[in-house]
């Protein structure tokens, strides 16, 4: 392999590796990335290898969330546990469902959530408690769960943007403490996701091991980047990321 895509691999890892610890979204650049440096390798395989690289970034990125932030173990937890089977299940379907009918659908969620994030300044700036309700954390577990984590499995970025949505607007996490959940969730999700790219063989683990190290770095820089600035940095991005998806994703499908 030419030293140049050895190169840009590396990079691509330690930049998704920094995205996914803040607002998610590393598969943006870590997809493409292994798509040019193996053209001819099937889809699953780079999904699969893909999720072996991402899930050493985002558990990382957790242990350092959890030094700063106290997570909710009834909203973690549950949620966690969800993600695990959801992702799975997706990851199990990730050949039999055609992509290109379900961007559509992704993009008008994507350019909601950032309706939302720009119509509604104060969501996340702060905790808002009285959201919290046991009907609305039930919801939240459900939908990050079990919706998040099939998207996960059978998609894939965007996931933790999603997941930080989903805690924010539905149970009145901040930014800082929904990314600090998110990983957690996320890391899940590529556990759930890994198992059955595994079983099909559908992994590179030479590969995705040596990335990892990469992914590790950026995810350390991006967690405490994002405990350090707190939600508003957190939120800039997160819009960012968002904007970046809706453009990657409207390409795939029309370009």
């Amino acid at each position: 392999m030419d030293g140049e895509i050895i190169a840009l691999l590396l990079l691509a890892a330690a930049a998704a590796g920094w995205i996914d610890a803040v607002v998610g979204g590393g598969g943006l650049l870590m997809l493409p990335a292994l798509l040019v440096a193996f053209p001819t390798t099937p889809v699953a395989t780079v999904f699969g290898t893909n999720k072996l690289t991402a899930i050493f970034g985002t558990c990382s990125a957790a242990i350092t969330y959890a030094r700063g932030v106290k997570f909710d173990p009834q909203v973690v937890w549950p949620t966690a546990g969800l993600a695990l089977a959801g992702a799975g299940s997706g990851a199990a379907l990730a050949g039999a469902v055609s992509s290109h009918a379900l961007r559509p659908i992704v993009m008008v969620v994507l350019l909601t959530v950032a309706a939302l994030v720009v119509l509604r300044p104060a969501m996340g700036a702060v905790a808002e408690p009285r959201l919290r309700t046991p009907r609305r954390l039930v919801v939240a577990v459900l939908v990050a769960g079990l919706g998040v984590g099939f998207y996960d499995g059978l998609i894939g970025p965007g996931t933790g943007t999603f997941l930080i949505i989903a805690l924010t607007s539905i149970i009145g996490l901040d930014f800082v403490a929904a990314s600090a959940s998110a990983k957690i969730v996320n890391t899940a999700t590529n556990f759930g996701a890994l198992i059955v790219f595994t079983l099909n063989d559908n992994v590179m683990w030479l590969l995705g091991l040596g990335l990892a190290v990469c992914n590790i770095a950026g995810a350390q820089v991006g967690a405490h980047m994002a405990l350090k600035r707190g939600t508003g940095f957190v939120r800039g991005v997160l819009l960012v990321v968002v904007v970046a998806l809706v453009v990657k994703l409207g390409f795939d499908q029309f370009g």
